[in-house]
């Protein structure tokens, strides 16, 4: 980390990134959030930031707009259940 004003900065003084998730729509608020949590706990851990350093943002997709092997996600679940 380059000097600030003459000194390093303290690892808790370190701005954290955002960290953009994307994903498939479909999963519960609950479940978006006790994620969203646990990486911020994983960059707390590993990383020595502060929690309200640690910005996160999911990003998500219809099923219709995102393509696996040359097949929407709704291909391809309607081909899984035939």
């Amino acid at each position: 980390m380059a000097p600030v004003n003459g000194r390093c900065p303290a690892p808790r003084e370190r701005k954290m990134p955002e960290i953009t998730v994307s994903m498939a729509e479909g999963r519960t608020d609950e479940q978006k959030a006790g994620m969203m949590r646990d990486i911020t706990q994983a960059l707390v851990k590993n990383l020595g930031v502060d929690a309200d350093a640690v910005v996160i943002q999911i990003n998500e997709a219809p099923l219709r707009h995102k393509m696996k092997g040359g097949k929407t996600f709704v291909e391809r679940a309607a081909a899984a259940k035939k």
